[in-house]
Order: structure tokens, then sequence, then C-alpha cells
């Protein structure tokens, strides 16, 4: 199932359709290595502008139905809503130090008709804060369909290694035999969780609203005359956008919400940053469990021709740690939110949603390709069992040979005898003599033959119900891809 490097990887910097940005001057990575593209179009200057566009024009439509605003003003506002000219718009925010105004005049000029009466009654957070929510939301769907596309491969994954018998680590020291599939699902256990957790943070995101520039919807209540129209105006204006408003807002909608979204992707951050750092540990030759996609003419380093690192994993893990550093800015931008509104969180709002829906974009993506070209190296998980297994598995003799009349507490001391003479000739490198030590103790082999002595030593007997319960989780991960 192996992968080419960066095979259907739009993201990647050498994708022909990325040959025009401008490498003259600094950029961030997320604008052309990391991530994709539709991640990143959904946060550009340019899709800014049409979502303050659209809600310019939801505004309009339902001042409309009010009697403000005539059909003709707003098919004139809908015309253009496309006709971004963002040199423009800066060239006018150089003298006014608004962007937000800047742009409002740019496409009243566009709009001979109906650009008079833009903005009517409204406040600037009226038109960013929607449109903010409006991508936040359209990120979180995107988001959400990457992780259930990892899901789906994990789903696979588990199935066909449910049984693959493996040592188990605890500690980072051999511990008792597991199986590939149900370490799997420890890992989409996790993400099933954050899974749920963007479910509900879809079915409770909410927006500011039309409320003005304090909350209290006074300018469109002198606008519109009473109360009850300024309400059912915001209420046309949120069923054209597709949003729900909160009840209570100041002049934005809470910051504690941003905070939530940036949580809800670094907790997703952790889960993966976890999975990768687990198959970067199976990969090393030491163990040499796993191995990542490599592709025919990948490098591996500069200076060791031979090198296979997990890169990709490695990628994953450089990118979770980055994500999971900015809910904290988050935190300050909602605490710091004083009164009826500061400033403190615009400048830092501009890259910190974009870079966190980035972040969690690529390394999900990156996530997939792991996982879809995941090598498994069997011979390698039966040497772990053969070196470290039995040790495990002397548990099955102390039980059987004690069910057969045995006394458990000698039984114990006379395996533990025979496990420190073969611990340090294991960690020496040489052959595991506990099997050998065992069959030919009379204290044992006078209550279970050498043979069976032998058959419950072999760990691949001794999963468990871990073959089962990774089968039932990958159901579990059906059941909840078939309801969504």
């Amino acid at each position: 199932m192996s992968l080419p490097p960066h095979a259907h990887d739009p993201h990647h910097p050498h994708d022909p359709h990325h040959a025009h940005i401008p490498h003259e001057r600094w950029l961030s990575p997320l604008s052309f290595r990391y991530g994709t593209e539709a991640m990143r179009r959904l946060w550009s200057e340019v899709e800014k502008r049409k979502s303050w566009r659209r809600v310019w024009v939801a505004l309009a439509r339902a001042q409309q139905r009010l009697g403000l605003v005539t059909p003709e003003e707003v098919a004139d506002l809908e015309s253009h809503v496309a006709d971004i000219d963002v040199a423009a718009a800066e060239r006018i925010e150089r003298d006014i130090k608004h962007d937000l105004v800047a742009e409002l005049r740019v496409y009243a000029s566009q709009c001979p008709v109906g650009g008079r009466i833009l903005h009517l009654g409204a406040t600037s957070m009226d038109i960013e804060d929607n449109a903010d929510v409006s991508r936040i939301k359209a990120s979180l769907d995107l988001i959400h369909d990457s992780l259930d596309a990892l899901l789906t491969l994990l789903r696979d994954r588990i199935i066909e290694l449910s049984s693959h018998a493996t040592m188990g680590f605890t500690h980072l020291q051999p511990a008792e035999p597991t199986t590939l599939g149900y370490r799997f699902a420890q890992y989409a256990n996790d993400l099933l969780d954050d899974a749920h957790a963007l479910d509900h943070l879809l079915s409770h995101l909410r927006t500011k609203g039309m409320k003005g520039a304090t909350g209290t919807s006074a300018g469109y209540v002198e606008l519109l005359g009473s109360i009850e129209d300024a309400h059912t105006m915001e209420r046309h204006v949120m069923e054209h956008l597709g949003l729900r408003p909160f009840d209570v807002a100041t002049q934005t909608y809470p910051r504690k919400q941003d905070l939530t979204v940036v949580n809800a992707l670094a907790s997703l951050g952790q889960s993966l940053y976890r999975m990768a750092y687990d198959i970067r540990l199976l990969q090393s030759p030491v163990i040499g469990e796993l191995m990542e996609p490599f592709g025919k003419h990948q490098v591996g380093s500069s200076a060791m021709p031979f090198k296979q690192n997990p890169v990709a994993a490695e990628n994953v893990d450089s990118l979770a740690r980055q994500l999971a550093a900015l809910p904290r800015v988050a935190w300050d931008n909602a605490a710091h939110s004083h009164l009826e509104r500061t400033l403190d969180d615009s400048a830092n709002r501009r890259s910190l949603l974009p870079e966190a829906f980035l972040l969690a974009d690529a390394i999900l993506l990156r996530s997939r390709e792991i996982i879809a070209g995941l090598t498994v190296e069997p011979a390698a998980s039966h040497r772990l069992l053969a070196t470290y297994g039995v040790f495990a598995a002397t548990e099955k003799v102390l039980m059987e040979a004690t069910r057969l009349g045995g006394d458990r507490q000698a039984l114990h001391e006379v395996i533990r005898e025979h496990a420190m003479v073969a611990w340090p000739l294991v960690k020496s490198g040489q052959p595991n003599p506990l099997v050998d030590l065992m069959t030919s103790d009379p204290r044992l082999t006078n209550l279970l033959t050498p043979d069976r002595i032998r058959e419950l030593l072999d760990a691949r007997t001794h999963l468990g119900d871990a073959p089962q319960r990774a089968r039932a989780f990958a159901a579990r991960i059906d059941s909840y891809l078939a309801h969504r």
C-alpha cells in the first residue's frame, strides 16, 4: 500500500499550482508547503473580503424585506460579490487606516445602484464576526471530512491487524503481548473522541448576529423603528448566512468561542502527535515493526545514503507541537476582551485562526498518508515475541500449574529464578534460554509436560480479548461514520 512521496499531495511545495508564489519575500510555510489548497483558499485575503460582501448582501436582503432597500439595489450588490480588488482596497487603507471601510468603499464604488445602502446601520464587527464564523464553520467541515477519511483508514487497519500479535510495552519496556490492531484502536479511540468534540462544536457554533456597536442593537432599532423589527432583521440575516447568533454579545461574539475552537483543534493535534510518535518508535530498526511510506527516489539524508528516516511522522509531531501552543493566545484574547470590546485580539486573530486550521489540516493529511501507506513487518513482531513475549507468557504456566495442584508461591519463585538468569542473557544479545530452562526443571515438569510448557510459553496465544475488542471498535467507527 506504499505511496510515493507527496503523491496526490497538492500542498507540496513543488506542486506546479504554486509556481506563482512570490518567493522573493518571506511567506509562511502554511502559504504553500503545509495544508490543502482548499483550506488555504478559505483563509485567503480574497475569500475574507468575499465573506464580508456576503454579509453585506445578507444585511441588504433583510432590509429589503423590511422595506428599506429595493430589489434592484440588492441585485446590484449580489452581482459584484466576486469582484475583489485587494490592491485598490489597500491603497485606500494606507490613507484611512481601516481595512473594512477600505473594502466597503471599493465595493460601493463597484455598485452604482446598490452601493449607497451598503453597511446601513451596521458596525464593523457585525460584518467581520459573522464572516469569521462562516469561515470557521466551513473550516470545521473540512477538518471533519479529513478526520472521517483518517478514521476510515484506521478502521481498515484495525480489522486487518486485529489478530496480528506483537509485544506490548509499558514504561517503554516489554510487558505483555497485544495486537497491532488493538494498538491502532487506541489511536482511533482518541480520534473518535475528537470527532465527537467537532460534532458538538459544530452544533453549538454561534455568531454575533446583527447587534451593533455594543451589542444592544440600538442603531438598528433606531433605523427600523422598533425592537421587533431589529430582531426580525437579525433573524433574516442569520437565515441567509446559515448561522445562529448568540443571545447576548458585545461588539463581538464572545471570544471564548475561539478558545473552544482552537482547543478542539489542539486536542486533535495531540491525538495525531501520539500516534505519529509511536510510529516513529516502532519504525526504529531496533524494533523495526512499522515503516511509513518511503518513495523509490526519496532521499533520507544528505550525508548517509542508507537512511530511511520517519520524516512524515516527524512532520506531524513538529506541526502538532506548534498547534498545541495556540490555545494560549486564544485564552488571552478571551480573558482580555474587556467590557464591551478591546482591540487586543484583532491583530493576532488574523494569523491565529488560519494557522490553527491549516496546521490541523496539514497534520491530518500527513497522517492519512502515513496510515494508508504504512508497511508492517511480521518478522519483527515475531522476533519481539520470541525475545520478550516468553517472559509474559510465564504467567500462563504459573496459573495452569497451580490449577493442577502446585503451590502458587513456590512456583512463582521457580519461574522468577529462571527469568533472572534469562534476562541478562537477552539484554546482552544472546538467544532467550527461558523455554529450555523451564522445560528441563522437574519442579515444573512434575506438573506439566515439556511440550505443554512450550505451548503455554508461545506468547502469540496470550492475547486475551485484544482481537475481539479491536474488531468491535472497528464496528463502532463504522456506526459513527454511517450516522455522520
